[in-house]
């Protein structure tokens, strides 16, 4: 499932066949019907040029994408939330995102054994303890089509947006946190515990928002244009 995602990172567009045949290249003795499921199970669809790691909530209310061509201008304009599958030396966790489009700042994230609803909950509870956006996008994910989700949304007073299927870059920057915190430190460290990668996420992101500056940005921090 490592090797997996990480050509996944470099190859989006890989099916269950394209990955069974790399692997193989690789020297893993495998099958498709294997590799299909490991890749169900990681959420990622081959039809999809991103990670899909809910099936759509058909019965939920499906919002429309607001941000095409849309000139961000602010901090705290346009949120985005996002969930990708985290490797560790031995199993794997769920990180959800919520980042700022204007400075790219990540302002709180969580962490999950299970694709539940939950965990999404409370990163926005405690997103929006901090700020309030004046749109909020997502995939359609039944994490962010849940009524709850939604509910808690709209009572904020937010706009909620989602991306439309199949169009990874529609959500391009929160794309790119997932290709930094992989590349830059989950990889390379491969957490033996959760409690590890808690430790471990806990400290990049605090050098990602804070330290690490970006070329997007003039080369100031997330953290500098965020904040102001």
């Amino acid at each position: 499932m490592r090797q997996i995602d990480e050509q996944y990172m470099q190859t989006p567009f890989y099916g269950s066949r394209r990955m069974t045949q790399h692997l193989k290249r690789c020297g893993y003795h495998v099958n498709r019907k294997r590799i299909q499921r490991l890749m169900r199970l990681m959420g990622i669809e081959a039809i999809y040029p991103k990670p899909k790691l809910s099936a759509i909530n058909s019965e939920h209310r499906i919002y429309p994408y607001l941000l095409r061509d849309y000139q961000v201008t602010a901090a705290n304009e346009v949120w985005s939330a996002d969930i990708t599958y985290i490797p560790m030396n031995k199993g794997f966790m769920y990180l959800v995102a919520i980042l700022d489009w204007y400075s790219r700042y990540v302002i709180t994230w969580e962490l999950s054994n299970s694709l539940s609803t939950q965990f999404c909950l409370d990163a926005l509870h405690h997103a929006l303890c901090k700020a309030t956006p004046t749109i909020f996008n997502t995939d359609q994910g039944v994490q962010f089509t849940a009524n709850a989700f939604t509910d808690m949304v709209e009572a904020a007073g937010i706009a909620m947006s989602m991306d439309s299927v199949g169009r990874a870059i529609d959500n391009i920057y929160i794309e790119r946190f997932w290709r930094s915190v992989k590349y830059e430190d989950v990889y390379h460290k491969v957490y033996p515990t959760a409690k590890a990668l808690f430790d471990g996420l806990t400290h990049y992101i605090c050098f990602y928002n804070y330290k690490r500056p970006h070329q997007s940005l003039d080369y100031a921090t997330p953290a500098e244009v965020y904040l102001g």
